[in-house]
């Protein structure tokens, strides 16, 4: 399961969050079905009052998740309020038994450790296991994104323990 929080539709965050969501999931030998929520068509609806049920639907995606890759842009030194306001309209421990893997795509070297200071603060604190190290991906890496995210698959994914009965 993959959660994009760019604000803009057809990111090179959500296609390098895809491209990560692969690798993992080749690694661990599933070839299931990759769901994505792509929080760019739910943002107009995210501060409603009572939101549309494609939010309820993307929110139990999510919390189903035995695996969840949680991609953004970074901006002002963190990820996307966009993520924040969805993340936060899931109830407390909604992660529990998830193995999230962060990942911020960022132009600043200097940014790098928003994944770990910021981001992966935030899934521990819906319950999720979050294997070290979150992804700090630098635009100027898209180029050699194959090389990079190898790597970083290849150092998280013996951390990843799958819960049963739930999706990949």
């Amino acid at each position: 399961m993959t959660l994009v929080g760019n604000p803009r539709e057809g990111s090179r965050t959500r296609a390098a969050a895809e491209h990560a969501a692969d690798l993992v999931a080749g690694r661990l030998g599933y070839m299931g079905r990759r769901e994505v929520v792509d929080l760019a068509g739910l943002a107009p609806v995210l501060l409603h009052p009572r939101p549309p049920s494609e939010v309820g639907e993307a929110l139990e995606l999510v919390a189903g998740a035995r695996v969840l890759l949680v991609a953004g842009p970074t901006y002002k030194g963190t990820y996307t309020g966009l993520l924040k306001v969805f993340l936060d309209r899931l109830p407390s421990q909604a992660l529990a038994g998830t193995t999230a893997l962060p990942i911020l795509v960022m132009g600043d070297p200097r940014h790098a450790l928003a994944v770990e200071t910021h981001l992966r603060p935030l899934l521990v604190e819906l319950g999720a296991t979050v294997p070290t190290p979150g992804l700090a991906l630098l635009e100027s890496e898209i180029a050699v994104l194959d090389e990079v995210l190898g790597r970083w698959a290849d150092r998280v994914v013996p951390q990843i323990v799958l819960r049963e009965g739930a999706a990949a």
